[in-house]
């Protein structure tokens, strides 16, 4: 995390020469909210029910309509985020003129600080229906402040990461290149190149994503650069004088054919690769294969972008492609842009000291379980059979519950009393998303085959509820 003061190059401003400061320190993350967190928290604070011990817990109703499993991922960027969820002045003062809440809130807001517990599944752990992927404990006071931040990153996240692993299984081993920063929000973009790389991605366009979580960040041309010169051969002289002959010529511009055959010329046949960016596909991909062999260039690569997703992605299966380029569909969770979770209180205290009750709205289509829950992935010779939820005491601690025989536990310990723990993989920073790049892999590999196929169908684990 970066700190403290950035001095950039001196200006000149009416004359007068100045050196302009701009600040890194990360901005407070406490206004990533919603209103009525705040309104609930004024009414819980004036009834002096601010204070009573509350369990809550993040989980899908259901998934998206035909996909078979979801992908936790946006864990570390929400610790991230709570490390600096503070009420400062600006805050406070902001909170102040748009009345927002009452003298007594702000003044609890100014000193406060995240006190509670916080479980999460480990980045890159498959998903299903009714799993707990957070558990949050503390003062409805805390836990219910948290509400839209955790909702905001997970929910983004988990449905990038869940389109991305779909694509990394239809690649079939062939690199894939993130590159939809220009379609979607600047910083949804960073979010969403981690969480790609995440499950299997291999680099990102998107060079604040490679300098905030160390994702390989690959580039090369657009059209622009081609049109900017006189002629096609200008243009690639010029490329490949900057970036060597390793570099990625765009062929698409004018006349793929006689593109191919000038960047193979003007490389001496040692030309790293060719992008193509429309047209059909597997036709073009299979024609400049030929031409780059016949031309006596068979180490040079193909690279196809064009609005390509999982489907348009398998369906090259069998064509000389050898890396793909993803956009549009990945930043926009190839159809399900949200990953449809949600923040349920499920456990009261009622008394100080007392044990947590379950609690749960009876609404239609909305009924909750009631009660924590602990998830477990149970498994035969290896092979994950069901997503077990077992509803816990009240008066058990979470973490004093045994795995039952045959699962594997999913929910790991992120934060104690307001300080984050170490986590086994880990949860932030680069490390924690290498280790959740090897997590992912892991936890895909032990669901049955049908999870990996692209064909709409439920979710390739059930959900049991142990008694």
């Amino acid at each position: 995390m970066l700190t403290g003061p950035s001095w950039h190059a001196p200006v000149t401003v009416r004359g007068v020469r100045k050196v302009r400061c701009v600040s890194t320190t990360p901005p407070s993350s406490a206004l990533l909210t919603d209103h009525y967190e705040l309104t609930m928290l004024a009414a819980a604070l004036a009834d002096g029910t601010a204070h009573r011990r509350c369990a809550f817990e993040v989980f899908a109703r259901g998934l998206p309509a035909g996909r078979r499993y979801g992908v936790v991922a946006g864990t570390g960027r929400l610790l991230e985020h709570l490390a600096r969820f503070r009420f400062g002045p600006e805050e406070i003062a902001a909170l102040e003129r748009g009345r927002v809440v009452d003298t007594r809130t702000c003044e609890h807001l100014a000193g406060w600080r995240f006190g509670g517990d916080v479980w999460g599944y480990p980045e890159g752990e498959a998903f299903f229906p009714g799993s707990p992927i957070l558990a949050v404990e503390g003062s409805f006071a805390d836990c219910v402040l948290l509400e839209t931040l955790a909702l905001s990153v997970l929910n983004h996240d988990c449905a990038i990461a869940a389109a991305a692993s779909r694509m990394v299984t239809a690649a079939g081993g062939r690199p894939l290149l993130e590159m939809g920063s220009r379609r979607t929000h600047e910083q949804a973009a960073v979010a969403a190149a981690r969480a790609a790389y995440l499950v299997g991605f291999d680099a990102t366009s998107n060079l604040q994503a490679a300098r905030q979580y160390a994702v390989p960040s690959s580039g090369t041309s657009a059209h622009a650069y081609t049109l900017l010169h006189d002629d096609e051969r200008a243009a690639f002289a010029g490329q490949l004088a900057a970036l060597g002959e390793g570099t990625t010529l765009l062929v698409d511009t004018y006349d793929v054919d006689a593109a191919v055959r000038l960047g193979v010329e003007l490389s001496g046949g040692r030309l790293g690769a060719v992008r193509i960016d429309s047209g059909h596909l597997p036709d073009e991909a299979r024609r400049v294969r030929a031409l780059l062999d016949s031309l006596g260039a068979p180490g040079t690569r193909i690279v196809v972008s064009g609005d390509l997703d999982e489907y348009s992605i398998a369906a090259l299966a069998d064509v000389p492609v050898d890396v793909y380029g993803v956009g549009t569909s990945l930043v926009t969770g190839s159809g399900a842009p949200t990953a449809g979770l949600v923040y349920k209180l499920v456990a009261r205290q009622v008394q100080p000291g007392g044990p947590l009750l379950p609690v749960a709205k009876r609404s239609v289509g909305k009924a909750g379980h009631g009660g924590r829950a602990a998830g477990y992935r149970e498994l035969s010779d290896g092979v994950a059979t069901a997503e077990l939820l077992q509803t816990l005491p009240p008066d058990l601690a979470r973490d004093a519950c045994a795995a039952p025989p045959g699962t594997r536990r999913l929910l790991r310990p992120l934060v104690r009393a307001g300080v984050a723990v170490e986590a086994d993989p880990p949860t932030a920073g680069v490390l924690g998303l290498a280790a959740a790049r090897v997590h992912h892999q892991q936890a895909l590999a032990e669901l049955p085959a049908a999870a990996r196929d692209l064909s709409a169908g439920p979710p390739v684990l059930p959900t049991r509820l142990l008694p």
